[in-house]
């Protein structure tokens, strides 16, 4: 343990109760929060804070002096990657910003640094934060699918006892692929493994994950995706990844295929997932992101009766801002006695 301090400012709501925590994980960490400068919550996890929220030209220069006496950053202002770069250009002190997205590589790329700037500065994100809720979700978007949630809703709407019934599928036994590895995916493969799913995975690496039957190079998706029930993707937004689900791979699924993103909306080719989707040969999506975010009101996905939208808030928890201070605190600690920090950002792909 090393007798260095490191003075870090909250640029994000923080309670107080959590700064306390982080202070107590952490003796060596000045953290300073400045409530009276930092627009109040709406929610947990709401780390942009209230919109209505605004400071006085002398407040907001109070508050950018103090981000600018900073070692570390605590978020970054109103989660707005303009912001991320005056405070680096401003603050050559600065050393590591912690961002909040698990995401976070987009904020990052947002605010166009350059090769000296990236370098200069250590980031990283709250990736596994997120995991369980965005696993939960998938579930529940699977099975929303599986289980004819749409039809269902139309006969209650219609106050319909339908005459006939129908079949619905099982997710035990079916056939899940889940497009990424990461954090996320890694869990999602667990849960749905542990109902009896057969689960595949894509990674451009030979690895081994638990639950997972089968490791798909993501090139081959084309050739592989028709052998699988649902499909759940769980990627960044990256140039790499940018519609990595192609035209080309949703004409190839399985027909009546069950489709979950929780990842980023560019992963998917979007506009060859609503003509799927009109004509049946994707059965079901359950989107908690989209291409652009907000989703414009006159997208044809508002309005398909297949297809179930949450606006990226799948990922919020009661629990997460207390999640992200814990990680956090490791983070303070491993960082001031040089071990390599959790969930670093790569600055060439940003994620």
């Amino acid at each position: 343990m090393t007798g260095r301090r490191l003075r870090a400012v909250a640029a994000t709501p923080l309670p107080d109760h959590l700064a306390d925590r982080i202070r107590a994980a952490e003796p060596r960490l000045d953290l300073v929060v400045p409530q009276d400068l930092l627009p109040p919550q709406r929610h947990a996890g709401d780390h942009g804070g209230d919109p209505a929220f605004a400071r006085s030209e002398v407040d907001e220069r109070r508050f950018q002096e103090l981000l600018d006496t900073a070692q570390v950053l605590y978020g970054i202002p109103g989660e707005r990657p303009s912001q991320l770069a005056r405070t680096l250009r401003a603050n050559p002190a600065l050393e590591w910003v912690q961002l909040m997205p698990a995401g976070g590589g987009t904020q990052v790329k947002g605010a166009e640094l350059t090769e000296q700037e990236l370098r200069r500065v250590r980031f990283t994100t709250t990736a596994g934060v997120h995991a369980v809720p965005l696993a939960e979700w998938c579930e529940f978007g699977l099975l929303a699918g599986f289980k004819t949630l749409p039809r269902l809703q139309e006969a209650q709407r219609a106050h319909d006892w339908a005459e006939s019934r129908w079949m619905m599928r099982r997710l035990e036994g079916s056939r899940v692929l889940v497009v990424g590895l990461g954090s996320i995916g890694r869990l999602v493969a667990e849960r749905l493994a542990r109902q009896g799913v057969h689960v595949a995975g894509t990674s451009r690496r030979a690895v081994l994950e638990d639950g997972v039957e089968e490791v798909i190079h993501p090139d081959d998706l084309v050739r592989r995706v028709g052998d699988f029930d649902g499909v759940v993707v769980t990627l960044p937004g990256t140039d790499a990844t940018r519609h990595l689900v192609s035209a080309d791979v949703l004409a190839a699924v399985r027909p009546g295929v069950v489709l979950a993103n929780v990842g980023r909306g560019t992963v998917i080719d979007q506009d060859a997932l609503i003509a799927h989707l009109r004509t049946g040969h994707v059965g079901f999506a359950a989107l908690d992101v989209t291409d652009p975010e907000p989703l414009p009101a006159d997208s044809a996905l508002w309005d398909l009766p297949n297809v179930l939208i949450s606006p990226h808030t799948a990922a919020l928890s009661d629990r997460e801002d207390d999640l992200i201070a814990d990680l956090f605190a490791r983070n303070a600690t491993r960082y001031l006695d040089g071990a390599p920090l959790i969930n670093p950002v790569n600055t060439h792909e940003f994620y």
